[in-house]
């Protein structure tokens, strides 16, 4: 039975749905005004994990992306400007050019993880009409109130208003930024409609009922899952930093407006931080993106591994040498595959034996809260079995394609596409066998040299030599 923990209740609880029944799932997305760095990338890659695993469980899904492209403002307790907006005049760019460039680039970032495409991306400025009728059923309860700078929701009118982050309202002011506003009845109070300033023009402003303005940025969310995936959700997913105000609030609003619960499931990943255990964050103006690390020299999908080799609720201490190994160990894990394909060993009966084994512990470990970093551990600990016992077969690779359906690092493609050998590279290859059959070893030596400068690592095995680019792997037989 799949278990997963869920935020709302504190606990590791089944997740008991019908397999004939889609499993909605509602992930928090990007605020479009910079690269996404790799901290907020570890969330999607979280989220894909998650995806994968109901996927290889049965469960079908439907997952809604949103893309916050207004409203999010540069407090997240409703003060300060759009971040949008603010980068638009940075960059002296109109705020709807700066959401589609960072959108893109996002989605650049998506593609390189090898993160499966959302059903639904729902943009908030594509929302707008719903938002307004979801702000409109509240106030119709009795939940909003208005002041100078815009509708804002009572908390004080929901009786379990926190219950997400499990503390009580007084403990909830002491542990959250809630900036100060003399016009809020309380200070939890949040906005669901901000008026435009009298002194400028907004580039994103809309009517409403009350006034020209724009959406704050919790309303989208509720708005945009409701209308996509229903009025209670399976699974919402995110952040941790999301659990104090934006969840806090996301639950708030809805469930005023329905009566019943906005999700089942509430999970979320812990931060990724540096040596000095600080989160990476671009309001420190210092972060990563993904495209950062390919110039490096690093596979992005080094960035996937290395977080699958933490478990998603706990810290990811990121450095470049912990990528640099998730990048070595994602090639030798290519190059594994690479080996056991399409061989054919005499020893199936007892291969088969093995891997039964290990996938019903691979199983286990996913079911119990997507441990990622045994699953791997798994593999690496049943290829150093068949090593010791030099067993090789297609079979294995067939276990690693199935395991990888979870994993999500492109065994089949990089193991499918090995360019063919230029006739340089062989004539060189030819050189040196000569050489080192005439024991020059001096002149096998320069040879191997040559090669290697053109990207290859040289294996000398038994039987002949192996060459190993990209985590793509040659064996020349002599």
């Amino acid at each position: 039975m799949l278990r997963l923990y869920n935020t709302l209740t504190k606990s590791l609880s089944p997740f008991e749905k019908p397999k004939d029944e889609v499993v909605s799932i509602y992930t928090c997305g990007p605020t479009v005004y910079n690269f996404a760095h790799l901290g907020n990338l570890r969330a999607y890659v979280f989220a894909d994990l998650l995806i994968r695993t109901l996927k290889y469980f049965g469960y079908q899904t439907k997952r809604v992306l949103n893309i916050t492209d207004v409203g999010h403002l540069t407090s997240d307790a409703d003060s300060g400007e759009d971040k949008v907006e603010k980068e638009a005049r940075r960059e002296r760019k109109s705020a709807w050019t700066i959401a589609k460039e960072y959108e893109k680039a996002f989605f650049e970032d998506w593609q390189a993880l090898n993160l499966l495409p959302p059903d639904i991306i729902a943009r908030a400025t594509e929302h707008i009409d719903d938002q307004i009728a979801l702000i409109k059923r509240l106030e119709n309860k009795g939940y909003t109130y208005k002041t100078s700078d815009g509708i804002y929701f009572d908390t004080s009118k929901v009786a379990d208003y926190g219950k997400l982050w499990g503390q009580d309202r007084s403990q909830f002011l002491e542990g959250v930024r809630v900036e100060k506003n003399p016009e809020k009845k309380n200070p939890t109070d949040f906005a669901l409609w901000k008026f435009s300033p009298k002194d400028k023009k907004r580039d994103m402003e809309w009517d409403s009922p009350w006034g020209r303005g724009f959406p704050g940025w919790h309303i989208e969310c509720s708005a945009m899952a409701m209308k996509y995936l229903g009025e209670t959700i399976d699974i919402h997913t995110g952040g941790i930093d999301h659990i104090a105000i934006h969840h806090t609030n996301e639950i708030a609003q809805s469930e005023a407006a329905t009566g019943k619960p906005f999700a089942r499931f509430f999970l979320h990943n812990e931060f990724l931080v540096d040596k000095n255990g600080e989160k990476m964050a671009k309001s420190k103006g210092q972060f990563l993106s993904l495209k950062e690390v390919v110039k490096r020299g690093f596979e992005p999908l080094a960035f996937r591994y290395l977080c699958l080799t933490v478990h998603y609720r706990d810290k990811l201490h990121f450095s470049f040498e912990a990528l640099a190994s998730a990048n070595e160990a994602l090639k030798n894990l290519w190059r594994f595959a690479g080996e056991q394909k399409g061989k054919q060993s005499e020893a199936k009966e007892n291969i088969s034996v093995i891997l039964k084994e290990t996938l019903l512990e691979i199983e286990k470990e996913l079911a119990c809260d997507l441990n990622s970093p045994r699953v791997l551990a798994k593999i690496w600990e049943t290829k150093k079995r068949l090593n010791s016992e030099n067993l090789k077969d297609n079979l294995v690779y067939e276990f690693l394609l199935k395991i990888d359906k979870v994993l999500g690092l492109k065994i089949k493609e990089k193991t499918n596409k090995l360019p063919p050998l230029s006739k340089k590279i062989l004539d060189l290859l030819k050189l040196r066998n000569t050489a080192r059959k005439e024991k020059d070893y001096k002149k096998a030596d320069e040879i191997r040299e040559q090669i290697e400068a053109k990207g290859f690592k040289v294996e000398d095995i038994p039987d002949g030599v192996r060459l190993i680019k990209d985590g793509n792997t040659f064996e020349l037989k002599e």
